[in-house]
């Protein structure tokens, strides 16, 4: 299994998500804001995420992103696989050039250590990372403002008691005599 940025960004992006779950749809303008991520990646990854059923998007004003399953039934190497794609087994790492008699050498290393490395992330799952975050006090703000229509509050009219014309003017310095 293959890790770069994207498998990162994934990950972080799933836990954000997993611990406002009882919020509603999560945005990825916020999740962009929060861990200062590209919105467009974002867009990318959450693609792929939705494509692999583990999140399910909401529409409209107060839409965005939710887990699609419970975050106990998702591991990290299934975030990990919808994101870089499933490669197989005895895949050497993609900056690996050697000659095919090299490659075959190291071949049972890499798929041992690929091996291992699934392993090892389908045993964590997203539930036991969001417990993690929440025991190391991570503070989840309260429902952002709702985006949408603006509404613009309504403003008293300004009444002066000064003349509004010439004759109006008039007939005040005419009275004061």
């Amino acid at each position: 299994m293959r890790l770069s940025t994207k498998g990162r960004f994934a990950v972080t992006a799933m836990i954000d998500v997993g611990l406002r779950e009882n919020t509603g749809p999560v945005s990825l303008a916020d999740i962009a804001v929060r861990h200062q991520i590209s919105l467009s990646y974002l867009e990318q990854v959450f693609s792929r995420l939705r494509q692999c059923g583990l999140v399910e998007s909401t529409r409209g004003p107060g839409g965005g992103y939710s887990l699609a399953r419970g975050a106990e039934n998702i591991s990290v190497a299934d975030i990990v696989g919808a994101v870089e794609g499933r490669r197989g087994a005895d895949d050497a790492p993609a900056n690996a050039r050697q000659p095919a008699a090299a490659a075959a050498m190291t071949a049972e290393l890499w798929a041992t250590l690929s091996a291992q490395m699934t392993a090892h992330m389908q045993s964590i799952s997203l539930r036991s990372l969001i417990s993690e975050q929440r025991a190391k006090g991570v503070q989840i703000e309260s429902r952002p403002a709702r985006r949408g229509v603006y509404v613009k509050p309504s403003a008293e009219p300004v009444r002066t008691k000064a003349p509004n014309s010439v004759f109006a003017l008039g007939g005040t310095l005419l009275a004061g005599r």
